[in-house]
């Protein structure tokens, strides 16, 4: 066992990062796989997959012999929403014994560290869909189960992106008000009309999943086009809706504050997304405020790791630029 290492990974819904680092900051290894969700893929299959990337892991760290080889690991996993669905991947990764002590949670945690050296506050996450997290001082959480429209979600690349199907179609045929989405919408996958679109859709020509892809068109033309600014609009407000209930629930509201943006979509922002989010969070509080973190994932799970090991504020900002700088050739 190699004791003064910590592992840590990043298991988006899309792809897996696992690194490995030492105490003093230093990356030992970066590997990349694809994704462990268990949603996707089930849990069985995600042990597995996280394996096989240790493995590779160890090798390219010149690592040996038996686990664990690491004295912490953060596993930051999307899909982790709901406790029974943590428990369940804590007990299955911890038969592993990767780690002398392994914390696995959902992957919102790891976009609040990678967001703010403080180590607590608010971090809502826009990826293909909406999560929220708050942490206060003391280490308490406020989580939401975020499964989507079942529980009253609405945000992220899918929603943004569907908003724009919706109303581009209502354009095309009158039932909504013009727009210019009902062009550049179907533009987007090289087709003329909603209808066409709808149809390449349905017929499964093109992938469903896809409408994601519209989102960025959607924040292109929040200010120029009315309904563009609509559905952006409404996107500030449930961000900001998310942050307020978190922030309530740990009595977070009377004192500095930040709210960290994370995932694709926040990162595509434009002014006016990130001007309604500053002004709905500024009726929170008057000192909460809103920070996009460019950084991925995957370093915010490995400065907790850092932080077990009680390194220092010099390990942490070295490996938070080696880190920073692999991944993004990566």
């Amino acid at each position: 066992m190699t004791a003064a290492v910590a592992l840590a990974v990043d298991g988006g819904s899309s792809k897996t990062d696992l690194a490995l680092v030492d105490v003093d900051g230093a990356l030992l290894a970066l590997v990349r796989g694809p994704t462990t969700s268990p949603h996707q893929i089930g849990l069985d299959e995600c042990v597995n997959l996280l394996d096989g990337l240790l493995a590779q892991a160890m090798a390219a760290a010149g690592l040996t012999g038996p686990h664990p080889v690491a004295e912490v690991g953060h596993v930051m996993i999307a899909g982790a929403d709901l406790p029974m669905e943590e428990e369940a991947l804590q007990d299955a990764i911890a038969q592993q014994g990767w780690a002398g002590r392994t914390a696995v949670n959902n992957d919102t945690f790891a976009v609040l560290r990678a967001g703010t050296e403080r180590g607590w506050g608010v971090a809502v996450v826009c990826g293909a869909g909406i999560n929220c997290v708050g942490v206060s001082p003391d280490g308490h959480h406020a989580r939401f189960p975020s499964l989507g429209a079942i529980t009253g979600d609405w945000g992220g690349g899918d929603d943004v992106g569907m908003a724009a199907l919706y109303a581009a179609a209502r354009s095309e045929d009158g039932r909504g008000p013009k727009t210019t989405l009902e062009r550049l919408v179907p533009a987007h996958f090289g087709l003329s009309t909603p209808r066409e679109l709808a149809e390449a859709i349905h017929l499964g020509r093109i992938e469903g999943r896809r409408v994601l892809e519209l989102a960025p068109v959607v924040l292109a033309e929040a200010d120029s086009d009315a309904t563009a600014g609509e559905i952006v609009d409404r996107l500030a407000a449930e961000i900001v809706a998310f942050a307020r209930v978190a922030a309530t629930r740990l009595r977070l509201t009377g004192g500095p504050l930040e709210v960290v943006l994370g995932g694709g979509l926040m990162q595509a922002a434009n002014g006016r997304l990130q001007g309604a989010i500053s002004e709905g969070l500024r009726a929170i509080g008057p000192e909460v405020v809103a920070r996009v973190v460019l950084s991925p994932p995957i370093v915010g799970a490995a400065l907790l790791g850092l932080d077990d090991l009680g390194a220092d504020a010099q390990a942490q900002a070295r490996l938070r630029r080696e880190l920073e700088e692999t991944a993004s050739r990566g």
